[in-house]
């Protein structure tokens, strides 16, 4: 599914972005750029909570998110599997585009 939202800082459509071999580094630089976070996002850990703690994080943060997993790591993305605990911690969120790419 393809979002209809860009958020204002959308990311360039750069279709040569493929993953490194760092997920957890992609996704961080992912989370930079889609929500305009500072050098902070740079530091995250698998226990950094996400939701309820970055004002970033609200529902045009989560499309902005969304787009950008789709857009740069190619992932297609239904609704019925996206809830509010894959945005708990960075983990969960790691984990869940892990298990995506591997799918």
């Amino acid at each position: 599914m393809l979002l209809p939202f860009m958020h204002p800082a959308s990311l360039p459509q750069d279709s040569s972005f493929s993953p490194s071999e760092d997920l957890a580094a992609d996704l961080r630089a992912l989370l930079h750029d889609a929500l305009q976070l500072g050098e902070e996002a740079f530091a995250f850990t698998a226990d950094t909570p996400l939701l309820g703690v970055l004002p970033q994080l609200d529902s045009m943060g989560v499309l902005a998110v969304l787009t950008a997993l789709e857009q740069r790591l190619g992932l297609t993305l239904h609704d019925d599997e996206i809830d509010a605990s894959l945005f708990e911690t960075f983990g969960a969120l790691l984990e869940f585009v892990r298990q995506r790419l591997h799918h």
